[in-house]
């Protein structure tokens, strides 16, 4: 079968179901009182944002949901999105205490779901009026997570805030790019109208540099915060790689929130390269298209997949190939110009760590279909375009203060991919929001801390307890594989 939809409607709206439904209303409740309302809690040391978790849980014990909303969107203005989509087990579930009992965590990412999806439903207003105005206007480029965290921080500190997005929808890739059956495109939007309602303008279609000058924003705005994402997919640089069937991830994966799922194109056998989350994200929704067998090709060993392992085991369960230690080395086309194969070479691990390709190893698997997932550009081309002055790091990142996000220019700050290189949406929110009050700071000449939770636990000084001001991130333990997979990572057959 050629590529093409492979499924109807109704059979891919099953398929893409959520894989974490929400709770029902008593499931909450019992979820709820599993946790122990630590005080000096480690879990909200591991939320970047800082969410006060005991204290929405504990509302949500008193069905005071309308309130457990107020405690998360306060401190993360998408927590929603990240309810649904935070690697919690590495952040706040990761952290809870329930661990050191042999006793399975909290479920902190449903419970927050839960209360925000109150919210949201009923269009509760729950965050306060923005404060007395300030008389700043602050442009913010870029409308994802990071432009959006900094965005809502800035309107309720009372500052005049324009969010330029070159998109129809604002959103980045909470509304573009996730996983369709993680989230859905709505959640994102809803999230984006919630940040509208703080008084913040969008400049939807509008692409700063193209539309308007940069030079013009300079003039108008007392700052700038550069939310920008990361730029088009890298090339593998191998012969093939332009053939129809040859697709960038983010670019496939855009296509499921922009169009009807059941005209989205997915091969019969499809070939996913790399290793990351965004490949096993294109993994998964290939073969809940109907792909009939994808294979992940990566060219280090299993324990070198940067991808959650968590996402691995899912791809596994959706019976995803991988083949390790091995790369593409030419994409092969058939008479009529379409993809037909790929034809690749196995890697070694030298000293480094780095992979060496062994071409004397060649092998051609069919295949009708590439997804590459190899990484994004950084955005440095067009930044050095808008801003020539801009200090840039040797990757294309944005040089800039990890405190404050503050640009060798005094009146540019920075957050999310285009300074961090790409990260989760808790921290591009996170910095977003931190840079918003540094601006708030060098603008009127006030402070903006805080929460800090003390330790009340025999620690001197001043201790941090916010996530926001000190985050951790917990180590995960190291995997160990079951005797029943294979060297590849995959089920012995």
């Amino acid at each position: 079968m050629p590529t093409g939809p492979k499924l109807d409607a109704a059979a891919i709206a099953t398929n893409m179901a959520e894989i974490h439904p929400p709770l029902s209303p008593a499931a909450a409740v019992v979820a709820a009182h599993r946790c122990l309302f630590c005080f000096d809690a480690p879990c909200i040391r591991a939320c970047p944002t800082g969410i006060d978790i005991p204290s929405f849980i504990r509302k949500i014990t008193t069905d005071n949901l309308a309130g457990a909303g107020r405690t998360i969107l306060s401190a993360n203005i998408l927590g929603a999105s990240c309810a649904r989509v935070c690697p919690t087990a590495v952040l706040c579930e990761g952290a809870c205490v329930l661990h050191s009992r042999g006793e399975s965590p909290v479920e902190i990412g449903r419970l927050q779901r839960h209360a925000t999806d109150y919210v949201f439903e009923r269009q509760l207003q729950v965050l306060p009026s923005a404060a007395t105005a300030t008389g700043f206007r602050v442009a913010v480029l870029g409308g994802g997570p990071a432009g959006l965290g900094c965005a809502a921080e800035l309107a309720q500190l009372g500052h005049g805030v324009t969010v330029f997005e070159k998109r129809p929808h604002a959103g980045g890739l909470n509304t573009h790019g996730i996983a369709y059956y993680k989230m859905k495109p709505d959640v994102s939007l809803a999230e984006v109208e919630m940040v509208a309602g703080l008084g913040v303008e969008f400049r939807r279609g509008v692409e700063v540099g193209r539309d308007i000058p940069m030079a013009n924003l300079e003039r108008d705005f007392a700052a700038l915060f550069l939310g920008f994402g990361l730029g088009g997919g890298r090339r593998l640089g191998i012969p093939g790689e332009n053939l129809p069937g040859v697709v960038e991830a983010v670019d496939w994966i855009e296509q499921l929130h922009t169009r009807p799922l059941d005209t989205v194109a997915v091969g019969e056998s499809v070939a996913v390269i790399g290793g990351g989350n965004t490949a096993l994200d294109a993994v998964n929704q290939a073969r809940r298209l109907g792909a009939r067998q994808v294979v992940v090709i990566y060219r280090r060993g299993v324990d070198d997949l940067p991808a959650y392992d968590f996402e691995r085991q899912l791809a596994l369960q959706g019976g995803a190939e991988f083949l390790f230690y091995t790369t593409p080395v030419a994409i092969l086309a058939d008479a009529a110009g379409a993809v037909s194969g790929i034809r690749l070479a196995a890697t070694r691990a030298l000293r480094t760590g780095d992979p060496e390709l062994d071409r004397n190893t060649a092998q051609v698997m069919a295949v009708d279909m590439v997804i590459k997932a190899v990484g994004q550009e950084k955005p440095g081309a067009i930044l050095r375009q808008l801003l020539p002055d801009l200090a840039l790091n040797p990757d294309g990142t944005v040089r800039h203060d990890a405190t404050t996000g503050q640009t060798n220019l005094p009146r540019v700050f920075t957050g999310g991919d285009c300074a961090n290189g790409g990260r989760e949406v808790v921290n591009a929110v996170a910095e977003g929001k931190r840079a918003a009050r540094s601006i708030h700071a060098l603008l009127t000449g006030k402070a903006v801390t805080g929460p800090v939770q003390s330790s009340r636990a025999g620690v001197t000084g001043n201790p941090w307890g916010a996530g926001f001001d000190q985050p951790i991130r917990v180590a995960p333990v190291a995997r160990k594989h079951s005797s029943k997979e294979d060297a590849h990572g995959g089920p012995v057959r």
